[in-house]
């Protein structure tokens, strides 16, 4: 996990030079069919990835977008109407049967459908009318962590192409920044050392953030089998603020721009109840919380992910380590889960 995490920014490097060229002809092939909304379907960190997407197209293009339920088509049989739809299944082995089924019925159905996979020869990319490589490598460990920002960098890019934008020019000083911060570990490593005997936490962002929120709950969840809680900010307002308190600590994530200030009514919520607070983001909302690691300035806000989620991920790595795991094989789960 700890080799796969540092490789990120050269992963990033690979997938805008070796990956940028398949990515703008997709966009190109897709802007032609003028899709009216947007469905994304995937699990796990994917999901994450997918939820990414869909603040992409609903922010930048301007079109409805959601999160397909599976279920829908392979448990109940639904076959819904799915023309002028574009349909992104995006999942880093490209295994799971019931996402290769719901892009085969979204197909026949109507939608244009594209696979976003680390896997070129997986069941999944053959079921798309379009496949997309992230080019992310081998993945090992059972936490996905190099495969996740490569999902999210592949979906920027198609975001941007299908607008007519040079996402690869917004995202060329991105590699750079990702090594700052992967500099920074030793700092990760003592907030580690600090929540170690954390039996709960919770985790909040808005915006393009809420999905780093929800991937580094997964991340200790898998890891370091704590119990996290992933919510936006605005929903941690709507009731369960009331878990709070001095000893269930939270994770922040508070970039520069909107989605940052967003967070600021929260911050001030969360002092209000003592709450153990470390933030992710921009210095301006981490020098007042209980602890913090302050990115780098120069990523566009829709890139900031990518940086954002390093420092969990290290802190999941870390805080398995610390209290005596091993984060490359968690008791009971797999490289490839396939669900039905």
């Amino acid at each position: 996990m700890a080799a796969e995490i540092a490789e990120q920014p050269d992963v990033w490097r690979n997938l805008l030079r070796d990956g940028h060229a398949e990515i703008r002809d997709v966009a190109a092939r897709i802007a032609a069919r003028r899709p009216r909304f947007v469905q994304f379907v995937a699990r796990g960190t994917s999901d994450h990835a997918a939820l990414y997407g869909k603040y992409l197209i609903e922010i930048r293009h301007g079109l409805p977008a959601g999160l397909v339920s599976p279920s829908t088509m392979t448990v109940y049989g639904a076959r819904p109407d799915l023309r002028d739809v574009l349909y992104i299944a995006v999942s880093q082995s490209g295994g799971s049967p019931d996402l290769v089924q719901s892009v085969q019925v979204a197909r026949e159905q109507g939608a244009l459908t594209v696979a976003i996979t680390n896997a070129a020869a997986s069941p999944l990319a053959d079921a798309a009318e379009f496949d997309l490589q992230v080019h992310a490598g081998a993945e090992r460990s059972v936490a996905a962590t190099k495969s996740y920002t490569a999902e999210l960098l592949a979906l920027y890019l198609l975001s941007e192409s299908i607008l007519g934008r040079d996402g690869a020019a917004a995202a060329s000083a991105l590699p750079d920044l990702g090594d700052r911060v992967l500099d920074g570990e030793d700092r990760v490593r003592a907030v580690a050392q600090r929540y170690r005997f954390a039996q709960r936490l919770v985790t909040t962002g808005r915006g393009y953030s809420y999905p780093t929120a929800r991937e580094a709950a997964l991340k200790l969840m898998e890891t370091s089998y704590l119990s996290a809680q992933a919510f936006s900010g605005a929903d941690l307002l709507h009731g369960p603020l009331a878990t709070v308190d001095p000893q269930v600590p939270v994770l922040a994530v508070v970039p520069e721009g909107a989605g940052g200030a967003a967070m600021q009514p929260v911050l001030e919520r969360l002092a209000e109840r003592d709450a153990d607070v470390f933030g992710v983001g921009a210095a301006e909302y981490v020098s007042g919380l209980t602890g913090g690691f302050v990115l780098p300035t120069g990523a566009p806000d829709a890139l900031s992910p990518l940086l954002e989620i390093i420092p969990f991920q290290q802190l999941a790595l870390h805080l398995a380590v610390a209290r005596g795991g091993d984060p490359d094989t968690p008791r009971g789960l797999r490289k490839v889960t396939e669900t039905l």
